[in-house]
């Protein structure tokens, strides 16, 4: 989530300065080829790319999420989707720290697992 944020961000500041160049304050500023301003177009296809990906992924993790049950879903729901540490899972779980990071080394595992035997 936090990359898409920032990557979202990033968008909107580079678009901004696009329009600069195209029509505000900057459209009268001669651009070399190996100006930062000559790339401005390049950098947001770029940034839309990766947002694409982020936002793939994420929906990905979050239809994996879905696949398990119990406690391993909450615990991948708190942490992937609400952005929670394993020891603010344990209190708002109320189960101790290092159970909360075993159960999720275990999680984790199994998903590598899957990925493996997806391929």
């Amino acid at each position: 989530m936090e990359q898409i944020e920032y990557l979202e961000f990033n968008l909107e500041v580079t678009e901004s300065e696009l329009e600069r160049w195209e029509g505000g304050d900057l459209s009268k500023v001669f651009l070399t080829k190996e100006s930062k301003g000559s790339k401005v177009e390049t950098n947001i296809e770029i940034i839309k790319k990766e947002l694409a990906l982020k936002r793939n992924q994420k929906e990905r993790m979050v239809r994996l999420i879905s696949n398990f049950k119990g406690l391993d879903n909450k615990i991948l729901k708190l942490k992937y989707v609400d952005g929670m540490t394993l020891e603010m899972i344990a209190e708002e779980l109320t189960y101790s720290s290092g159970y909360i990071q075993k159960k999720h080394a275990e999680i984790m595992r199994m998903i590598r697992f899957a990925e493996k035997v997806d391929l």
